[in-house]
């Protein structure tokens, strides 16, 4: 639980974009959310606030956080929880948002998440990237613009988490086969031009619910705009959505039929990552991947 001056910092942030809150009269209860923070829902008899909590150098993953929610909430398709504040102190950094009771899919609210992320999808963007760097996981996330998929997801994405692997001491034949990977990137797209598309970007099932309505939510965003693919590229990875979200996401925007070929490309970045941030067995998990799209090549 936060100490006493940790709260009242987080209530005085929350006082300078003219929420006034007593301290005194609000509950803190630690919930789930995720390994990477100190997750806590804050309530009183008629307000409820979810807080996330980290050290003091996470401030910009916040701030980062805070602008991907927003950016997929001006969009006005997919709901997101409201963004009330960020900020931090010398003892820790901290971003708050509304509270939301969440549920599980049923068959309906997975048609509509299909529909409704299709849709974000489909509104036009200038370019790859993004305007700021963020972050996947607690792993930094280059977002460069860019008008060149191709050199984007080579550079940005796998070349970017292999520097990271050799520097975590998986060296050898990972070097190799990554290395004649990203110079073989450019087949993998002959006959296909992904426009951009503004991504969730860490879109698992852990990252997505229903609202008490029965819409669709999403949070915990990693955002930047790039392929659509990999966002369902990612849904696939971890699992989370079932047959009608992607009957409905096909009925509203098909994929390229080249997707299933590529589709192993785009969920390396995210072994990968979990690779440089786990460890343990993704590492070969990486590799392997690696190996079945060389021979695609």
């Amino acid at each position: 639980m936060p100490s006493s001056k940790i709260k009242k910092a987080i209530l005085a942030s929350l006082a300078g974009v003219g929420i006034e809150l007593d301290v005194n009269r609000f509950s803190w209860q630690s919930v789930s959310g995720g390994s990477i923070n100190q997750s806590y829902c804050v309530r009183s008899s008629s307000e409820s606030f979810f807080v996330k909590i980290n050290s003091a150098d996470k401030v910009d993953m916040f701030a980062a956080e805070a602008d991907g929610l927003n950016a997929i909430a001006d969009a006005q398709i997919l709901r997101t929880p409201q963004v009330y504040v960020w900020g931090c102190n010398h003892q820790c950094s901290w971003l708050v948002l509304s509270y939301l009771e969440l549920y599980a899919h049923d068959a309906s609210s997975q048609a509509m998440f299909g529909e409704l992320l299709a849709a974000l999808h489909q509104v036009p963007q200038a370019q790859f990237g993004w305007h700021r760097d963020n972050t996947i996981g607690l792993t930094p996330q280059l977002n460069t613009p860019s008008l060149d998929w191709v050199s984007f997801y080579a550079q940005q994405r796998l070349a970017f988490q292999l520097d990271l692997a050799k520097k975590h001491g998986f060296t050898g034949s990972i070097q190799d086969k990554g290395e004649q990977l990203i110079a073989s990137l450019p087949l993998f797209f002959d006959t296909y031009k992904p426009k951009p598309s503004l991504l969730h970007g860490d879109l698992w099932g852990g990252n997505h619910g229903v609202d008490a309505a029965g819409k669709p939510v999403v949070y915990d965003p990693a955002v930047y705009c790039g392929d659509r693919e990999t966002d369902i590229a990612m849904t696939e990875l971890f699992g989370g959505c079932t047959n009608d979200f992607y009957a409905a996401y096909q009925a509203c925007y098909p994929l390229d039929e080249g997707y299933t070929m590529r589709k192993t490309l785009y969920q390396l970045y995210h072994i990968l990552n979990h690779a440089n941030l786990f460890g343990g067995g993704y590492a070969a998990q990486a590799e392997h991947m690696m190996d079945r799209l060389l021979l695609v090549c």
